[in-house]
């Protein structure tokens, strides 16, 4: 079967899996809208108003201060699949502790603007969260990054290692090289694959990759918002486009090769049940059933960053600090209490 079949094919299961699926779709569901305008954050969202690629784009951020500061601020990083609402309870806890959290929307993520004519890099998204940093007079910041947030993480830490005190990876995505793993895809594949989702295909993803098939209805406000973007028939089609900007950047841009050049203190925190990889359908079968094996990966990841720490989470996916909140927020407390 050749791949153009393959393709035909994954798309008619998609579509049978999705209307056999469609009771999934919680009733009065409230559709995001593109910058999520009508969906509450859980802290005041503020934004910063930047000139990019002679473009003027407006990117969300949250600041929560603790009522007692220890002087420190940390960042958290959101994947690809979220944006930084889902670090609520990580903020709360960190506040309490008298930590400074900041928590960006990338370019093309949650509230910030959605571009349809820009050249997405980790370089870039690392510079406009520098910004918003400078911004706010933040002069040292520990960063944790999740999933695609992880990358930025690292590419961000490479840049200004003079300013990051600390790093901490989160199931990051981009532990092995895709480019090498992976036949080219298009973006326009990319976007074709994108514009083919649904409510239910986003819930069947995240359950098989990122909590290892058993759902929780906590999990469902981490869903949300980004899967009903799907159900956004106006708005969509731009979302879609620039999500697959983006895998074309996860893609084409590893910074596994790097990994070996930070020197900072580094904490990996790895669910020993995540298998995310991503362009894992467009590989060989053969090297697609090797692709995300977190367990080999942290362990790989570890070795090359000189004097990181290595923390493995057993019967977690791909969210800890959602799936298993006190298994993720110990090991952190204790790293940044060193």
């Amino acid at each position: 079967m050749n791949r153009r079949i393959c393709l035909i094919v994954l798309s008619a299961v998609t579509i049978m899996y999705s209307k056999a699926n469609a009771q999934q779709v919680p009733a009065n569901l409230k559709i995001s809208a593109l910058n999520m305008e009508n969906i509450s954050y859980p802290f005041t969202p503020h934004f910063i108003h930047l000139k990019l690629q002679r473009q003027l784009f407006s990117l969300e951020y949250m600041d929560v201060h603790p009522n007692r500061p220890n002087g420190k601020t940390i960042m958290l990083l959101h994947g690809k699949n979220f944006d930084g609402s889902y670090w609520k309870q990580t903020a709360d806890v960190l506040t309490k502790k008298g930590y400074r959290v900041v928590i960006p929307d990338q370019l093309g993520f949650g509230k910030s603007d959605k571009p349809q004519n820009f050249q997405f890099s980790f370089q870039n998204l690392a510079s406009n969260t520098k910004a918003i940093l400078d911004k706010l007079g933040v002069k040292k910041v520990i960063v944790l990054g999740h999933s695609m947030g992880g990358m930025i993480a690292t590419r961000f830490s490479l840049m200004y290692p003079q300013i990051v005190e600390k790093l901490i990876l989160e199931d990051p995505i981009g532990l092995e090289n895709y480019n090498l793993l992976v036949p080219r895809v298009s973006v326009d594949t990319w976007y074709k694959s994108e514009l083919a989702q649904t409510y239910a295909t986003r819930k069947a993803y995240q359950l098989k990759f990122y909590y290892g098939g058993k759902w929780d209805s906590a999990y469902d406000e981490t869903l949300n918002n980004n899967a009903t973007w799907t159900m956004n028939k106006k708005d969509y089609p731009k979302i879609a486009w620039t999500s697959a900007l983006c895998y074309d950047m996860i893609m084409t841009q590893p910074v596994c090769t790097d990994f070996d050049k930070l020197n900072l203190p580094t904490l990996l925190i790895i669910g020993q049940e995540d298998r995310t990889a991503v362009g894992k359908s467009y590989a060989l079968k053969e090297v697609g059933d090797k692709m995300g094996d977190y367990p080999k990966l942290g362990k790989l990841t570890h070795n090359k960053i000189k004097g990181s720490e290595l923390v493995e989470l057993p019967g977690i996916g791909h969210l800890p600090h959602v799936q298993n909140f006190k298994a993720f927020i110990e090991p952190l407390l204790a790293f940044l209490e060193k």
